[in-house]
C-alpha cells in the first residue's frame, strides 16, 4: 500500500500529473475522468483544488 498516492475524492482513482509547458514551477494533478484537479504553487506555498461539476 502506498500512502503518498493522491486520489480523486469522487471516484478514488489516482491523480495524474498534467504537463504544463508555460510554467514549469506549477504542478497540476488531475483525475483521469476529469472530476477533480489540484494545483500546487511553490512560490505561494498553496494548493488550489477544483471539483468539476457535471
Amino acid at each position: 500500500m502506498n500512502f503518498f498516492v493522491e486520489k480523486c475524492p469522487r471516484c478514488k482513482s489516482a491523480l495524474e500529473v498534467k504537463e504544463q509547458p508555460s510554467s514549469k514551477t506549477i504542478i497540476i494533478k488531475a483525475c483521469p475522468s476529469g472530476h477533480y484537479e489540484k494545483e500546487f504553487h511553490p512560490a505561494l506555498e498553496t494548493y488550489i483544488e477544483r471539483n468539476k461539476v457535471s
